[in-house]
């Protein structure tokens, strides 16, 4: 949530596998946090005493001597390594129970998905052939191992008809078959699984039916307390146990988790034991001038002498006293790699009937020997996405011995996921490549001869744990190959620099730039950004437009200074990379806060900067007059009731203004302060903070960034139930209605023109400044990696991990 962003299912497009889901991860530290709404964290698991050498991947030799070398190290091109600069790893290589970013980077090419997307994300439909699609004047054939035949039917059902490939085989040499896909199927949707993934909030036929009755244990625990009698369901031993030992086990391990994180990524503070830097660092105790801490939530001080330092056992007290025992919120809020519940033995996630359930999804149809159908009630646009799963081997992560199609069996006892938990840090799949092991904070991999599009050119893989700081020196030093450092200005000039052509493509280096697949921005909450009570009146709104058309005139010369080419102005709330996304070429393109309140242009061509900023001012004062504002000489003497004279912006670059958003703050509170107005900058050491108060609804703006996928669903950002709404909480029904509306046909053109409606009023309604889309790179060695074998045209949705069977060192 705070640093390390978790993933949610396919967050991430990598060796043909989809990009579906929810919100990843920004990456780049010089980038604005990227916001996720937190699934629940799952376990790392390893696999249980006694379990035979048969379970783990077959065929998975270690490198031999010299051959684990880095970059121009290795001994011989033929078996030397690929290395990539990678970000630090938490070991939950899982297609079912990965978290963050840099995990998933690892497990993706041990798998794959029933379908894959093109260079523009948009799904590929026949996968066994294949299907051939222009870009940029080249015709490109993407194949994957199934085809999907959909069909909406007149009662409203839609039929998801998948066919796959009768010759595809996992890593170990054993068939994938229809059984595999219906076993992943079920252990994405059993009512235990609490991974990232969202196949189970599909209206899918029979789910609900078979979802129901059945509470997972620890949240049944949970939920009747310390205190509970009935004992329908566990032992009174068992509840003592888990309140009086497991759980707050669990607790201390997950508050250590915090302590850990601040240590790696360096908050340290002088003087403080590892517990107490946890606490201050997020935010849970505050550093006294004498030296000692004192508690956030309890008011306990620790003199930090003779021993009197904070327990684990206190930093936990402190979160739980802080949320008020709300553990659910507790964990999605403060987990830094690994929310609480993953910390719990697997024992206790298992479900116990409570009521009435059935035996399976009706919705999951097996048709034949390699096809099966999957029934939703109704329309769902982004479904298509979702349901092309990760396909895993039954015989690995599950047993055989349970399943039995015909008679509700799944390869699992429902309701128990510890068999395939137990496999969280072995991945195996049909992918690419196959996983040897991690060791020294680096991932080792070996070429899967197996692979369906054929054994990867390049034998072994190395994923390098990398800070950021040395992604792009590696790759100029030869210590490693490919790496995708933080681009700026700077950064740039620097390639440029060491290439003798000054190219970004040259003989040290070579450069692919491609649109990240999210944007940054500046939020406001409306129902503390407002005038009387009411978000949604024409005050409230003017209000923020009067702040919004001030800070949106700084934003191109800010953005240039900071990124130059690597990142450009949007005016919309949405990627450039989405295909929803307006374009200037259309007719009612419109740039943002870039009119006065009675809708006319601020800015007329041939205008400077300096005419442009008064310009926006003298705009701004028109908003505040009709926010009820008094107006004196050019400038603000009264606030209308229920109004203010200032607000305070929170933004997170580390107290040293090291965020692409900040010039544009600074300039927008003088300019602000000129005519009367405060707009006071709170900038952060400590990004925890932000989510805290965004969470909590105490911040009046903050600067973020959003990440996305291919489908344009607004519900989890904008709609009133979305799992974001609580960040800028609009809760208009008009905007529910455009938000819904946009998910129930599958016609790309319409869904464009609802999708323009809506973003349309949430500009309007002003409570998010778009302010820029800004590029990510990876950088290859040109000494090392052939450039003949790197992919071309890439683009946001198509990177070298999509071919990187394809790449070859010289």
């Amino acid at each position: 949530m705070k640093r390390k962003t978790k993933s949610r299912f396919f967050a991430a497009l990598l060796a043909g596998a989809m990009v579906a889901g929810s919100l990843a991860g920004c990456g780049g530290s010089n980038d604005a946090p990227a916001e996720n709404p937190p699934a629940e964290s799952t376990g790392t698991e390893t696999p249980a005493e006694g379990e035979t050498p048969a379970e783990a991947p077959a065929e998975t030799e270690t490198p031999a001597e010299g051959e684990t070398g880095e970059g121009t190290d290795s001994a011989s091109n033929a078996d030397a390594p690929i290395v990539i600069g990678h970000d630090d790893v938490s070991e939950k290589f899982s297609p079912f129970f990965g978290e963050s970013v840099p995990d998933e980077d690892v497990w993706l090419l041990t798998t794959t998905g029933l379908l894959t997307t093109d260079r523009k994300g948009e799904i590929v439909y026949k996968g066994i052939e294949g299907e051939t699609r222009e870009y940029n004047g080249t015709d490109y054939t993407y194949t994957s191992i199934a085809d999907c035949e959909v069909t909406e039917n007149e009662d409203g059902t839609v039929f998801y008809d998948y066919t796959i490939r009768d010759d595809v085989k996992f890593a170990d040499g054993e068939l994938l078959d229809i059984d595999d896909v219906i076993f992943s199927f079920y252990v994405y949707l059993d009512p235990s699984y609490d991974g990232g993934h969202s196949v189970y909030s599909l209206p899918i036929q029979g789910l609900e039916e078979y979802r129901s009755g059945s509470t997972v244990l620890y949240e049944l625990m949970l939920s009747k307390g310390e205190a509970n009698t009935d004992f329908t369901f566990y032992s009174e031993d068992e509840q003592k146990k888990f309140f009086e030992t497991d759980f707050p086990a669990a607790g201390e391990a997950f508050a250590k988790s915090i302590c850990d994180y601040c240590i790696a990524s360096g908050y340290v503070e002088d003087g403080l034991d590892e517990v107490s830097n946890g606490m201050v660092n997020w935010g849970f105790a505050t550093l006294n001038d004498d030296g000692s801490i004192t508690g956030s939530a309890t008011d306990t001080t620790w003199t930090l002498k003779d021993g009197d330092a904070p327990t684990l056992a206190d930093y936990w007290n402190e979160l739980v006293v802080s949320y008020d025992a709300d553990y659910q919120t507790l964990s999605d809020t403060e987990a830094a790699d690994s929310g609480l519940f993953t910390f719990l033995d697997d024992s206790y996630k298992v479900t116990v009937e409570t009521g009435d359930s059935v035996a399976n999804v009706s919705g999951i149809q097996k048709l034949g020997d390699n096809s099966v159908r999957v029934v939703l009630t109704e329309v769902s646009a982004p479904a298509i996405y979702d349901l092309s799963i990760y396909v895993s081997p039954l015989h690995y992560y599950g047993d055989p011995a349970q399943y039995d199609y015909d008679n509700n069996k799944f390869g699992f006892p429902k309701g128990d996921l510890s068999l395939i938990r137990a496999k969280t840090t072995q991945p195996m799949g049909a992918g690419p490549y196959k996983f040897v092991s991690y060791e020294n904070r680096t991932v080792y991999m070996e070429a899967n001869e197996n692979y369906f599009k054929g054994a990867p050119v390049t034998k072994y893989l190395q994923w390098k744990t990398t800070s950021e700081a040395d992604k792009l020196p590696g790759v100029l030093q030869g210590t490693i190959d490919i790496s995708q450092p933080s681009i700026s200005k700077e950064a740039l000039a620097q390639i440029q620099g060491e290439n003798s052509n000054g190219e970004l493509v040259g003989d040290k280096v070579m450069v692919d730039l491609v649109d990240y697949r999210g944007y940054g921005y500046i939020g406001m909450n409306s129902q503390l950004m407002l005038v009387g009570d009411d978000p949604a009146s024409d005050a409230s709104k003017n209000f923020r437009k009067a702040i919004a058309t001030v800070i949106a005139v700084y934003r191109d010369v800010v953005i240039d200074s900071y990124y130059g080419e690597a990142a450009s102005v949007i005016n919309y709330p949405i990627s450039n990379t989405n295909w929803a996304a307006p374009q200037k070429s259309d007719a009612d393109y419109h740039v943002a806060f870039s009119v006065d309140v009675d809708g006319n242009d601020i800015y007329a061509d041939g205008m400077n900067e300096d005419e442009k900023y008064a310009a926006a001012l003298q705009a701004a004062l028109g908003y505040f007059e009709a926010a009820g504002y008094t107006v004196t000489d050019g400038k603000l003497t009264a606030a209308p009731a229920g109004g203010r004279m200032g607000v305070t912006v929170v933004i997170p670059g580390d107290g040293k203004g090291d965020h692409p958003s900040f010039g544009i703050l600074t300039a927008a509170s003088d300019a602000l302060k000129s005519i009367g107005f405060d707009l006071a900058i709170n900038d952060l050491s400590d990004s925890s903070q932000m989510w805290d108060g965004i969470n909590g609804g105490t911040i009046d703006m903050w600067c973020a960034a959003w990440s996305t996928v291919p489908d344009p669903d607004m519900f989890q950002i904008y709609h009133s139930e979305g799992g974001s709404a609580k960040h800028y909480r609009i809760y208009q029904k008009e905007l529910d209605d455009l938000v819904m509306e946009g998910r129930t046909s599958t016609d790309q053109t319409y869904r464009k023109a609802v999708y323009k409606e809506a973003l349309d009023y949430v500009v309007d309604y002003a409570v998010e400044i778009p302010v820029y889309q800004r590029q990510e790179a990876t950088a290859y060695s040109a000494e090392r990696i052939d450039p003949d074998s790197i992919v071309k045209d890439a683009t946001s949705y198509w990177q070298y991990r999509e071919e990187i069977e394809k790449l070859a060192v010289k």
